[in-house]
């Protein structure tokens, strides 16, 4: 059963579409993400679903009844904010409460929820203090806990992480994840965060101007980008201009200049025309540069030279120059980066790369 079905979304903010005819299905006890840059209508379709928004066009669902008409009130669903929107006033346990008062549960019964909301998130001992003295990574416990704690329908996150320092995010996220998992709550995401998006979802929404470019589980739109906004939007990718020439054993052949000719996965290529133009989609990690007198193992291998050196520590980026092209690789460094300027040669294996049609011109 879907817990949450959008048909043909429209929202109109005068004379602007913030967000084009989406539809979408979203499997009860899944983690499903709005992926996205600013503005692209993530944050829009989000607030339609809470009602603090009603869409111009289109119908709402949840757990198979129309809610267009619903207030926000009566949709049981939990809340967790950027900013979390903790009362100062209150404790912890009192934050937790808040839900649980206006639903009219036993009192007993609600402290024994919140007991074990703040237990879930591993804040037992806090439920007397106020937001002022706790941490921005309690206080977005507390917001998760008060969510949860009325054992919503759906739980709605808006870049709940986005406030937080870039060490304990990667904890948050893992640690978010695990809790959905725990109680099993259907939950929209909501993040401009590509990173966030692949290590936490069971399903990606990719949006662009309010139209959606891609549905599909992380592996898949990482691996085989529906667009060149989402192959550009989710990790460093190269896209090159090529020429398909036919498939033959499930392979679609490529020429492009300054390469040999290609041979990629046609289930990697999906929307290629058979023949005519196409682009080369390689991602940045896939590039491996090595020494130009080693050997290739099997790997396509292009000469390079080396532009610029960008250093990240255990890694680094590097721009290279391909005959008239520059391309991108990121590498691990084993023993020392290559310099600005070093040749070398440019290796990778047919089944990292994917093709993409060209765009029709306006």
């Amino acid at each position: 059963m879907s817990a949450v079905t959008l048909t043909d979304i429209v929202k109109r903010f005068g004379n602007f579409t913030a967000v084009h005819r989406m539809s979408l299905d979203i499997p009860d006890g899944s983690f499903v993400t709005l992926l996205g840059p600013s503005g692209c209508g993530k944050t829009t379709t989000l607030r339609m679903i809470a009602g603090l928004l009603d869409p111009t066009e289109g119908d709402i669902s949840i757990k198979g009844r129309r809610i267009n008409d619903v207030p926000i009130y009566k949709r049981n669903l939990g809340l967790v904010f950027q900013n979390y929107a903790l009362f100062p006033h209150k404790t912890v346990a009192e934050n937790v409460a808040f839900g649980l008062k206006y639903r009219k549960v036993p009192r007993e019964e609600a402290r024994r929820r919140v007991a074990e909301a703040l237990e879930l998130v591993q804040l037992p001992h806090l439920g007397e203090r106020y937001p002022r003295e706790l941490s921005g990574g309690q206080q977005q416990r507390v917001a998760l806990a008060r969510a949860i704690v009325i054992e919503p329908d759906v739980l709605l996150l808006d870049e709940p992480l986005s406030a937080l320092d870039a060490n304990l995010r990667e904890n948050m996220r893992v640690e978010l994840k695990n809790i959905q998992s725990r109680i099993g709550v259907t939950s929209v995401f909501v993040t401009h965060d590509q990173s966030e998006a692949l290590a936490m979802s069971d399903t990606i929404v990719v949006m662009s101007e309010g139209r959606v470019e891609q549905i599909g589980a992380p592996e898949e739109v990482y691996n085989t980008p529906a667009s060149e906004f989402v192959a550009q939007f989710l990790g460093a990718s190269n896209i090159l201009p090529a020429q398909a020439l036919g498939i033959e054993g499930g392979e679609l052949g490529l020429e492009l200049p300054g390469f040999p000719r290609l041979a990629v996965p046609a289930s990697r290529a999906p929307d290629v025309q058979k023949s005519g133009p196409a682009k080369l989609v390689i991602r940045a990690e896939k590039l491996v540069l090595e020494s130009p007198d080693s050997e290739a193992n099997g790997r396509y291998s292009v000469p390079a030279i080396v532009e610029t050196v960008d250093y990240q520590g255990q890694s680094a980026r590097y721009f290279l120059r391909v005959g008239d092209q520059q391309l991108q690789a990121i590498n691990m460094i084993d023993q020392r980066p290559f310099s600005q300027g070093e040749a070398v040669a440019l290796r990778f294996r047919a089944r990292d790369c994917a093709a993409l049609p060209v765009d029709p011109a306006p």
